[in-house]
């Protein structure tokens, strides 16, 4: 045995605490084999599993295991019993006394009092009427009356709360009692999960040309059938938990059970997943639990007089870029409250999985504020890491994945932390996909700082590909986060004013709306192509949508000219937005064909800063970016691992896209045993100037 403190005694003490990480964790050993520079913190992942375990552990020891203990939304806030009574439950330890009040007692604040329980609950049983009428009807108000230990009275809505309604020009929200005679019942079963993520990232309230707050049912019949068109088979929706400030975009949740009424009843809601289900296309919500909004008259905060019970107490429980309240992760209930959130929207409302919003706030005490990620992996680990938060996410993908195997969740994460979207087993965090953040950051900073001819295209290649071993991507040009005020989105990056002016097909090109249009559908396939194992697009993008994002607000009004996607230009013949929306369309359906998104990562085999060529292999097929914005190449030499004969089955200059024709489809490409590039074989192909070419070997030698 080496004497103490010596590096040879470390060096025991650190393959001890190594093999004791590999007997805790069942598959460790799997991630540190996929990055050996991960051995150094199998303590880490050592603990957060432990602690993961012991919850689980706990859970089931206390609650009877996740499936009950995630059923919270059956017996806590307002339900109707039967026979004909009602059974009422809140968390609210620190109160003094609870009560329900509304329409069905005439506003009497102190007439229907909870009994205390244990652990900070209360309970209320309402004996049915002797007439059998009922004791609160369906679309009643309501709300839970608490006493405080300072002796305030405050009329608070129930976090579990299904239904809420902003009333003419009312400030705060009304708990509204949904329990309607006819619930929907759902036709459709969940469509499998698809091998290749395409999504269409959503927002139902911006989703009509008209200045107004659009509805359920106007994206279920007007919108739907756009995106089974454009060939995505995933719908992300936003600003789906009630938000009470509408230009939040849904980000400041204030009753996390509750769909947001301003675009429709919950039943409604239900038939727009059903009919999308219908058309194979899975349903995905964005949820929001790293952060919850400070409203109290309308929202959980201070929801028993505290400034704790779901929150932490103190300035960690808020956010201060966000000025929200931050969820205190270790509470026991708060643990019950956001795993049956998570439950309530998969059985309730039949989503397919979650996109979770602020992950990067959630897993750091700091919150991601001021910090750069350089990568190195100390960032990750350590004492800087909310371990509470962490293993939150870990339980609620347990359970996700538990209860429907063909569920997705994605995290958006700028942070890139470690092992995120590896397999609880091997002390990940349980994640399918991660959003590929910085993707989007380098369109917008080759737009903004630098000439078409001084792109480099290693940088672009690197951007794309620059992604962990085995952790799926999802890949973007662009989400709503370039499309809001303040922002540009690329078409207007690329073609600005012109687009009012020069968008019609009766007048020529000009230069800038020829680069504008060309651009933006090579930006769109070498991103779907390289970026990742899943693809997204913000609605309206992928035509070129004019000008930004912006909710009425006081800034502007109070206007919705900029909350509003303009789907008719793509329908006008005479406007060239039907090329990208083409071009965006045919691009998905190749990728349902050939499938890249879930093929191996690229090979690729040129990145020629000179003649601005990138070139790569992925699914059998051959895609070839010239970027250059003058030159053409005949006969240009690129490699592929394929003899045989190939086609075009993806030109961007096709004349359905608003390109230039350039190039002959009936060409046959040959490839020949002459190695280039580290391919073995080559071929001989005319690439025209500011062009994106797919290439598919049709006949391959036997």
């Amino acid at each position: 045995m080496a004497a103490p403190g010596t590096s040879a005694a470390r060096a025991e003490g650190s393959e001890a605490a190594l093999k004791a990480a590999l007997a805790d964790v069942p598959e460790l050993a799997r991630l540190l084999e996929i990055d050996p520079y991960l051995k150094p913190y199998a303590a880490d992942f050592q603990r957060r599993y432990k602690k993961f375990s012991q919850i689980l552990n706990s859970i089931g020891e206390n609650e009877g295991g996740i499936d009950k203990f995630s059923r919270g939304y059956e017996s806590f806030g307002v339900h109707k019993c039967a026979d004909g009574g009602l059974y009422c439950k809140e968390w609210a330890p620190g109160a003094e006394g609870v009560f329900l009040t509304g329409d069905f007692n005439g506003w009497n604040p102190f007439s229907y009092p909870y009994k205390k329980l244990d652990y900070g609950k209360w309970e209320l049983y309402m004996p049915p009427k002797q007439n059998k009428s009922i004791l609160v009807p369906h679309g009643s108000k309501l709300k839970v009356v608490i006493t405080s230990k300072s002796g305030e009275i405050l009329y608070r809505i129930s976090p579990w709360a299904k239904y809420v309604v902003r009333e003419a020009d009312n400030v705060n929200y009304d708990w509204i009692h949904w329990d309607p005679e006819h619930l929907y019942k759902f036709k459709h079963s969940r469509p499998k999960k698809p091998r290749s993520l395409r999504i269409y990232e959503s927002h139902v309230g911006i989703s009509s040309h008209e200045g107004k707050v659009a509805s359920y049912k106007h994206f279920t019949c007007n919108v739907l059938p756009r995106i089974k068109d454009l060939g995505y088979n995933c719908i992300q929706l936003m600003a789906i938990m009630e938000h009470a400030y509408y230009a939040s975009f849904g980000y400041q949740i204030t009753s996390f059970f509750a769909a947001s009424s301003r675009y429709g009843t919950p039943e409604e809601l239900k038939e727009l997943v059903d009919t999308a289900h219908s058309m194979g296309i899975i349903v995905l919500l964005d949820v929001v639990h790293s952060h919850a909004s400070k409203n109290s008259a309308d929202g959980l905060n201070m929801f028993d007089g505290t400034d704790s019970c779901y929150f932490h107490s103190g300035p960690r429980g808020t956010h201060d870029l966000w000025d929200s309240r931050l969820f205190a992760y270790s509470s026991w209930e708060v643990l019950r409250f956001l795993l049956s959130n998570i439950r309530w929207w998969l059985e309730e409302y039949r989503f397919d999985g979650f996109r979770f919003d602020g992950v990067t706030s959630m897993l750091y005490h700091h919150h991601g504020m001021g910090q750069g990620f350089s990568g190195d992996y100390s960032e990750y680990f350590g004492l800087q890491v909310d371990e509470d938060a962490l293993t939150y996410l870990m339980l609620a993908n347990h359970l996700t994945h538990t209860l429907y195997p063909d569920s997705i969740t994605i995290a958006e994460d700028v942070s890139g932390m470690p092992a995120l979207c590896s397999p609880i087993s091997q002390g990940g965090g349980g994640f399918d996909y991660r959003l590929a953040m910085a993707i989007p950051d380098k369109w917008i900073q080759l737009l903004k700082e630098f000439k078409d001819e001084d792109w480099n295209m290693g940088n672009i290649v690197h951007t794309l590909t620059n992604r962990r071993y085995l952790e799926k991507c999802i890949a973007y040009a662009e989400s709503h986060d370039q499309a809001l005020v303040g922002d540009k989105t690329l078409a207007f990056w690329l073609m600005d004013a012109e687009m009012y002016t020069n968008m019609s097909v009766l007048t020529p090109f000009t230069p800038v709306i020829d680069r504008g249009i060309q651009l933006h559908k090579m930006i769109r396939l070498i991103t779907h192509g390289l970026g990742g194992e899943g693809y997204l697009n913000f609605m309206g993008n992928e035509f070129g949508h004019p000008e930004w994002l912006d909710f009425p607000r006081k800034g502007n009004n109070e206007s919705y000219h900029y909350a509003r996607r303009q789907f008719h230009l793509t329908d006008d013949d005479l406007l060239r937005y039907k090329f990208l929306n083409n071009f965006d369309r045919d691009m998905n359906r190749l990728e349902e064909r050939f499938g890249w998104l879930s093929a191996p990562q690229a090979y690729v085999s040129e990145k020629h800063e000179g003649n601005k060529i990138i070139a790569f292999e992925r699914a059998g097929l051959l895609f070839i970016f010239n970027f250059h914005p003058s030159k053409s190449y005949t006969d240009y030499r690129v490699g592929t691992a394929l003899p045989g004969k190939f086609k075009i089955v993806l030109d961007s200059d096709a004349a359905e896209y608003g390109g230039h024709q350039r190039l002959d489809h009936s060409t046959d490409f040959f490839s020949e045993a002459f190695e280039h590039n580290g391919r073995p074989c080559s071929l001989l192909v005319y690439i025209p100037s500011r062009v994106a070419l797919i290439l598919q070997n049709v006949d391959p030698p036997n």
